[in-house]
């Protein structure tokens, strides 16, 4: 990780380099702490999360919302993947698999340590740390703002976005590349419901009535601007360019990563605190300011 961070930390951004950035969060980080101000669903919150599994949320006075940790969901694999195409076909042998986590699956990487191909979903676990809905998920690993659903005759993955105005820019003092970006006809949203980039294709997708249907006058957004933070891959700003809603989206400061997190910040005691400590921390925690990190 370290050294895919450190390959990425002085390329110049282009187009090509922000939809393997988009893909690369899975591998670039194992411990996240954040703070999200989400414009979509709820309020302002503390985030502390500890990958594969782990997920504290707080309020921001320290109140304790929700701690645990996730494990991905048995299935059927009914279809079997070629690993150099990424194609999948189906299984002449259907078998019950537990999905293993991306951490254990390496990716296919460029010279400056982004992902150009990343390992099939059917076989690997995406899912992060859930909270409240998708657009969580898809904030901490973009990669629908890289790929789409449609493949071409080659096995090689159709476009979901046209990206533009690729620059470098400082996030809250981090690094971070910043696009304006327009969903194609094969925008693959994590989930239709709650896409990152809401468009009248996704709403048909999840059998919504057209924007305008429900608010008269509504204007889908002509696009949207949308930034990476260059350590980690997580989307940390997104606001739409026109439309009805214009500077509508979500902000995350990134507070530390890969500091270390031990199980009983992801164990959600018997009895919730319901006044923060003086620090403004829970039980178990120090200030941020103690949090040691190997990021800049």
């Amino acid at each position: 990780m370290e050294w895919q961070r450190r390959q990425t930390r002085d390329v110049e951004p282009t187009p090509e380099r922000f939809v393997r950035l988009a893909r690369s969060s899975p591998w670039r980080w194992r411990t996240l702490a954040l703070i999200v101000h989400d414009g979509w669903t709820h309020a302002p919150c503390r985030a502390r999360l500890r990958r594969p599994d782990g997920i504290r949320i707080e309020t921001l006075d320290g109140t304790l919302v929700h701690a645990g940790r996730q494990t991905p969901n048995t299935g059927v694999l009914l279809y079997a993947v070629d690993r150099t195409s990424g194609v999948a076909a189906p299984s002449a042998s259907p078998s019950r698999v537990v999905p293993t986590w991306p951490h254990e699956v390496p990716p296919v990487l460029d010279d400056e340590g982004l992902v150009i191909t990343r390992p099939s979903s059917i076989e690997v676990h995406y899912e992060e740390p859930f909270f409240q809905n998708y657009r969580w998920v898809a904030m901490l690993d973009p990669a629908e703002l890289a790929d789409g659903t449609a493949r071409t005759d080659e096995g090689e993955t159709v476009a979901g976005t046209v990206v533009d105005e690729v620059r470098a820019v400082e996030h809250r003092g981090r690094a971070a590349w910043e696009a304006v970006v327009r969903p194609t006809d094969a925008y693959d949203p994590r989930c239709t419901c709650c896409a990152l980039m809401r468009n009248a294709q996704t709403d048909a997708d999840e059998g919504l009535p057209d924007g305008a249907e429900t608010t008269p006058g509504y204007v889908y957004a002509e696009a949207h601007r949308m930034t990476l933070d260059v350590a980690t891959g997580v989307c940390v700003h997104s606001e739409e360019i026109g439309g009805s809603q214009p500077g509508s989206g979500h902000e995350v400061a990134i507070e530390a990563v890969d500091v270390e997190m031990g199980d009983e910040l992801f164990t959600s005691p018997r009895r919730t605190r319901t006044r923060p400590r003086s620090s403004g921390a829970p039980s178990g925690w120090g200030a941020l300011s103690d949090l040691d990190t190997d990021e800049p």
